[in-house]
């Protein structure tokens, strides 16, 4: 019994097990302490509110995976001096070796979001005329999403030829069927065509990133693009999701293709009476007041005749969407409050001719 107790004892060996979670401490410790160090010295390099913008966006994006991929560096470093068996070794050296492969993918993954944050930062998508910006903009996310994905890839890859059957595998496939003939295979998949137009988009641009569009019967802006798919948010805060092939595939209106200046039209129904010249003069002095009217065209004209009403055509620009919407209905009110008190048989009105009445006209008949 003593014998048995002695064995177990000799190889259980507390001591090694000690020094082990030890220098595992040390690891997690030593990581840590070089990620916080790293931090402190980039916050307090800083000098100007460029470079603090980029600080913040790096401690933001990067923390988390560099926290965790500096430990397990430590702790590839250490591994040597652990007190191990051969295979427990192999084995725990093996999660550190994937486990690192992930972190890296991981922080260059954060990386590409820190330069969409410097870009973003650098260029003002609120102005009014932020054509140039929004293509730069539609162009990083997608190449950010589309290098992401990437990145990705390569990491599962990696991760999988660390498994000596795994790269058997997949050598053994290479060489039997070709490079040529996965790229062709690969190439016959939705998810590559998706991919493709997802690059045409990013590129030839028929829709950018806060494009005001009319798809489906719905106005609204883009929202998002992904690579299989566009979100495009509606005017009543819905949102719209096509895949990203209908923008190749289907017609729709982009309102900011070029510019995101705009012209509309209001329209009023009068009665035939009506003054014009007056109301035009009106209309041009109401435009011509508001801080909306980018200067560019105003005009009211008589558009058509209808059996019952006139119709009246006012024509206005404005520097977006936003601002022509409103222009238009607070020419469209002030219109209507003119007739209203200055013109006001001039409103649409019913005619109806009734036909006489015997004796309607005071005429009495003769007596006999």
């Amino acid at each position: 019994m003593h014998d048995l107790i002695q064995e177990l004892w000799q190889r259980w060996q507390p001591a090694h097990w000690l020094w082990n979670l030890t220098l595992l401490a040390a690891a997690l410790a030593i990581g840590l302490l070089v990620a916080a160090l790293l931090w402190a010295t980039a916050r307090w390099q800083r000098s100007d509110a460029g470079s603090f913008f980029l600080v913040r966006s790096l401690v933001r994006h990067l923390g988390t995976p560099v926290n965790v991929f500096l430990p397990l560096f430590i702790l590839d470093l250490l591994l040597p001096e652990m007190r191990l068996t051969r295979s427990l070794r192999g084995n725990i050296a093996h999660a550190v070796e994937i486990g690192e492969i992930l972190a890296f993918a991981w922080i260059l993954i954060r990386l590409l979001r820190v330069l969409q944050d410097v870009t973003h930062a650098r260029i003002n998508l609120r102005q009014s005329d932020n054509l140039r910006q929004r293509r730069i903009f539609t162009q990083l996310l997608y190449i950010r999403r589309v290098a992401g994905s990437i990145i990705v890839l390569l990491a599962i890859g990696a991760v999988l030829l660390t498994f000596s059957t795994l790269r058997k595998l997949g050598t053994g496939l290479l060489t039997g069927v070709g490079i040529g003939g996965i790229i062709v295979g690969f190439a016959a998949q939705r998810s590559l065509a998706n991919l493709l137009a997802g690059f045409q988009i990013a590129f030839t641009q028929p829709v950018r990133i806060d494009d005001e569009v009319v798809v489906e019967g719905h106005f609204g802006r883009i929202e998002e693009i992904t690579l299989t798919y566009v979100v495009v948010r509606i005017w009543d805060e819905r949102r719209l999701v096509l895949p990203i092939t209908y923008f190749l595939e289907k017609p729709f209106e982009n309102w900011t293709r070029t510019t995101a200046q705009l012209m509309g039209t209001v329209f009023f129904y009068t009665d035939h009476t009506v003054p014009v010249a007056a109301v035009r003069t009106e209309f041009l002095r109401i435009v011509h007041d508001s801080p909306l009217w980018d200067g560019r065209t105003a005009g009211l004209i008589v558009s058509d005749v209808k059996a019952d009403a006139l119709e009246l055509r006012g024509l206005v620009s404005a520097a977006n969407s936003s601002a022509l919407y409103d222009l238009r209905c607070i020419a469209r009110e002030a219109i209507m409050k003119f007739l209203a008190d200055h013109y006001p048989d001039s409103l649409p009105r019913q005619r109806v001719d009734l036909p006489g009445k015997p004796g309607a006209t005071g005429d009495t008949p003769a007596s006999a």
